[in-house]
């Protein structure tokens, strides 16, 4: 404990509604002689847009249920809005279009079929219930895909 030291400051780009720039504590380690960067919980390493604004942009466009364009948030600085392509990017693995999760909604909706029915189903030797499903469900529940 205590074998880092203050080593200044910095600016990074935050943007979001509250933020343009902010300032961040560096650290030199007395024992590695390693530089520590100690960010904030709202800003990522090397972005410059904060994670208020990703979720921002993430509420409007899930919750909202609008475009790209329409999701982009307020920010302070009315010149730094993102790009739409920027926005899809962010949030390119959790869109409900893509394979992974167009897929999923299918399968559990078939799923929740059969276990209505109660019916065990047969695949080879693997044989399937609600009593081997019940494991999985647990995990799966709080999705509520």
């Amino acid at each position: 404990m205590g074998s880092i030291i203050g080593h200044g400051w910095r600016r990074k780009q935050a943007h979001d509604d509250c933020h343009d720039w902010i300032r961040y504590r560096r650290g030199l380690c007395k024992l590695c002689k390693l530089t520590v960067t100690f960010l904030p919980v709202f800003s990522l390493p090397y972005t410059h847009y904060s994670l208020i604004a990703r979720s921002e942009a993430l509420r409007r466009y899930f919750l909202d249920r609008g475009s790209w364009e329409s999701a982009v948030p307020n920010f302070k600085d009315p010149d730094r809005v993102p790009d739409p392509s920027t926005l899809r990017r962010w949030f390119r693995n959790l869109d409900s279009s893509r394979p992974a999760f167009s897929f999923l909604r299918p399968t559990l909706e078939v799923m929740g079929q059969w276990l209505t029915r109660s019916e065990p189903v047969e695949c080879g030797a693997l044989r399937l219930s609600w009593r081997t499903l019940f494991p999985f469900l647990q995990v799966f529940w709080p999705l509520r895909l």
